[in-house]
């Protein structure tokens, strides 16, 4: 919990969560945001390097197995549209949503409540949908 209350800072303090960082990230105006998720990309291939070649195991000595993923360009590029549609539109994407929530932004509830019905229809229609 401490842990994530003190991420929530982070991300409230870098102006991660704001509305206009992610505007003008959309509109190619500022690096700012890009930089946030450049870092934490470079940060996981660092940590998955790590992971493979040192045999790294979990807190509760079980392995770390990272799963192959299918390679399929169609899924990534509509399943990343969408989400980069949703997330310019809300201006928020879903992790923050419940950050904006302790800034005060109750509005953003609406949004949550969006999410969690998009959610309930994709599990509707998974069987039905490629992958």
């Amino acid at each position: 919990m401490l842990v994530g209350i003190l991420f929530g800072i982070v991300l409230v303090k870098s102006e991660a969560v704001s509305w206009y960082r992610i505007f003008e990230m959309f509109k190619f105006q500022s690096f700012h945001m890009y930089g946030i998720i450049g870092s934490a990309v470079g940060l996981g291939i660092i940590f998955l390097w790590i992971f493979k070649k040192y045999d790294i195991s979990s807190i509760e000595g079980d392995k770390i197995i990272i799963p192959k993923k299918k390679q399929s360009i169609i899924r990534y590029l509509l399943g990343g549209t969408l989400f980069g549609l949703g997330w310019a539109l809300a201006g928020a994407c879903p992790g923050p949503m419940f950050i904006l929530i302790g800034t005060g932004a109750f509005s953003v509830l609406l949004l949550i409540a969006a999410a969690l019905l998009g959610t309930f229809t994709y599990g509707l229609l998974r069987n039905k949908l490629p992958h």
